[in-house]
């Protein structure tokens, strides 16, 4: 397994090699990709270095050991050290999810519960937010319908980071855990009887396409445009500004009407549609890969509850992970690493394991 770390380690001597040719320098896209490559693989490499190091170390003191008594101390702990380093080093080497490092696109719809449920879906807007604001990222609503009491019916929110950010830090590499059934059980503010009430809203996370990345053919593509409204009915604009776009060969639908500006909603949903075909093409291609992992934690599966919000005990549950907290108000105001780092925990687990088998 670890030969892999050595042809890594060649591969990130070679790409620094790379940044100080003139040619590469004077190529701005090509000095982009080997900038965020080099960066990529170098906790890596310090790790591997790191575990060669506590190996020679061991095998010295081994040596030495059988001439001088006070060498063979040193070897437990040696052999403790090398173990800890062996480990963050596997670690490292788990296949990583190739959208880790991308920004997303996270729509919040609100389910079975009418208002009730419009307004926990913008509970869980709020907490994406300022999740986001304490991570650095920036964000963008690009689309939103609200209700009469503050709620929201859907939501289309842009999670963007700053820079390249490091392995297992980007926008999908932790929100993609969030996509699901959100469950919450407490009193809605409409309820006269102090009855705790269930419902439900769905969090769909999907990693964001450059234009690039998905051609999107004129003639595949039926667009409309129509006049936005606000909660209620209420006319938002007197022009015809609100976009619906459809892809004719999927049967995807985006609506966009945030902006005063026709042009503004097209792009904002164009961007929301790149994601939705990108995400589709993705799920194609690993339901066709014989050797794809199947994952202990599902990922972008709007249909399965992943979590309940109990605010009467002031709980948190994750359902895949069995992750539990009493802390619902911290969390709701963007203390979301810990439920996240669960799920990544158990992923990790379950990548582990498959490494394993595959060793066997």
């Amino acid at each position: 397994m670890f030969e892999s770390a050595a042809a890594l380690a060649q591969e990130h001597a070679q790409l620094e090699r790379e940044m100080g040719d003139p040619a590469v320098a004077t190529d701005p896209d090509r000095l982009r990709e080997v900038n965020k490559r080099y960066a990529a693989l170098g906790p890596t490499v310090t790790a591997y270095t790191e575990w060669l190091a506590a190996t020679d170390d061991l095998e010295a003191a081994r040596e030495l050991a059988t001439e001088d008594a006070g060498f063979a101390a040193e070897v437990p702990g040696l052999e403790a050290a090398a173990d800890d380093a062996a480990d963050r080093l596997r670690r490292l080497l788990i296949p990583r999810d190739p959208e880790d490092d991308r920004d997303v696109i996270l729509e919040v719809k609100a389910g079975e519960g009418g208002d009730e449920s419009a307004l926990f879906a913008g509970d869980l807007l709020r907490m994406y937010l300022r999740y986001a604001e304490q991570r650095g990222w920036r964000t963008e609503v690009l689309d939103s319908t609200a209700t009469d009491l503050g709620g929201y019916k859907d939501v289309q929110v842009s999670v963007k980071a700053k820079g390249t950010p490091l392995p297992g830090e980007g926008p999908w590499a932790r929100l993609k855990y969030e996509g699901g059934v959100h469950r919450v059980q407490r009193v809605p503010v409409t309820e006269t009887q102090g009855r705790i009430h269930t419902s439900a809203a769905g969090v769909w996370v999907m990693p964001e396409a450059e234009e690039v990345e998905v051609e999107i053919h004129a003639n595949d593509l039926r667009v409309d445009v129509f006049r936005s409204s606000g909660p209620g009915g209420q006319s938002v604009n007197t022009t015809d500004s609100a976009v619906r776009l459809t892809h004719l060969p999927t049967g995807t639908v985006v609506i966009c009407q945030n902006e005063k500006s026709q042009l503004q909603n097209r792009e904002a949903a164009m961007r929301v549609l790149r994601a939705r075909l990108h995400q589709m093409a993705v799920d194609e291609a690993n339901a066709a890969s014989a050797d794809i992992r199947a994952s202990q934690v599902r990922t972008v599966d709007r249909s399965e509850r992943i979590r309940t919000y109990n605010f009467p005990e002031n709980r948190v549950s994750d359902h895949r992970t069995g992750f539990k907290a009493h802390n619902l108000d911290t969390v709701l105001g963007g203390e979301l690493d810990a439920v996240v780092e669960s799920a990544m925990a158990a992923d990790e687990a379950a990548r582990l394991a498959a490494l394993g088998e595959v060793a066997r």
